[in-house]
């Protein structure tokens, strides 16, 4: 079987790591910001023991290719488009979705508009946009959510996390090591614009926010999450028609890097469960209870 190295839609040429058992189920992996698919670096290895094949794609903004500069490239409707285009490019007919951050949003919005391509979806962190929305008024989301306003801002966001943001994710739970390779990346030409454009596309999209998600869902939440609150996870399930479980997690936001255990185990049960195999252990005992 070819793997795939990239993806091409149109202009743009997305990064793509292709890694696992060449017949494994198939679950691609979406990183949020200012990640890219090296995010899961710690959670792929375990699915792969499991015999699962992952794709991880550097999204829209993030592969040096897939850069486009104008905030509109990056509404919701549009970046959830690429990911179909990725299982359209790996003759999937389906796969098992997991997104973190703004990756969690890409699956939520996948999930809910072509539930034909989702075998399973396992977000990460982000609520199912619309109950993030109905959680403004409701919760402390605001006073968490802040930075969303600062960042529509033309050029004064880029100028300030070019010099802090390696500090900025590294006080906000970030191990060291990941906050030095993402600052890094972030300094490349278009990347930083890139990954900020995808809040800059909000208004795009406010009024157009995914609807209800009829497949099977696992939201793994962090209970020390500094950007997303617990109002806004837990009203996630009532937008939910499939079997849905919610997963919390005495952790933080950054769940891939300091989660990947509770993240994979959470992934493998998620797939297990619909194809209705949870039951049948995991190969070499791996979290076998």
């Amino acid at each position: 079987m070819d793997r795939l190295t990239t993806l091409r839609r149109g202009r743009l040429v997305f990064d793509v790591r292709d890694d696992g058992p060449d017949d494994g189920e198939p679950v691609v992996l979406l990183h949020g910001f200012p990640q890219d698919s090296s995010c899961w670096g710690k959670v792929a290895p375990l699915l792969h023991q499991v015999g699962l094949r992952t794709l991880a794609l550097d999204q829209r903004g993030y592969s040096p290719g897939a850069r486009p500069p104008g905030r509109g490239a990056y509404r919701l409707s549009w970046v959830a488009a690429d990911v179909v285009a990725l299982l359209d490019a790996a003759g999937l007919a389906r796969a098992h979705l997991v997104g973190h951050d703004w990756g969690g949003a890409v699956t939520w919005a996948v999930a809910a508009d072509a539930p034909e391509r989702v075998a399973s979806a396992t977000v990460l962190s982000t609520p199912h946009p619309r109950a993030f929305a109905r959680a403004l008024p409701r919760s402390d989301q605001p006073l968490r959510s802040w930075y969303i306003l600062f960042e529509q801002l033309p050029a004064l966001p880029e100028l300030l996390l070019r010099a802090g943001l390696q500090r900025g994710l590294r006080d906000r739970g970030l191990p060291a090591a990941d906050a030095a390779r993402y600052a890094r990346r972030m300094r490349e030409p278009g990347a930083l614009t890139g990954a900020l454009n995808w809040y800059r596309a909000i208004p795009f999209y406010a009024t157009a926010l995914p609807g209800r998600v009829r497949v099977p869902v696992t939201y793994v939440f962090g209970e020390h999450d500094f950007a997303l609150s617990r109002s806004a996870a837990e009203g996630s399930a009532a937008l939910v028609d499939g079997d849905y479980r919610f997963v919390a997690l005495d952790a933080g936001h950054w769940l891939p890097e300091t989660r990947p255990d509770e993240v994979a185990r959470a992934v493998v049960d998620r797939v297990r469960s619909a194809r209705g195999d949870l039951h049948h252990g995991h190969p070499d005992g791996l979290w076998d209870n």
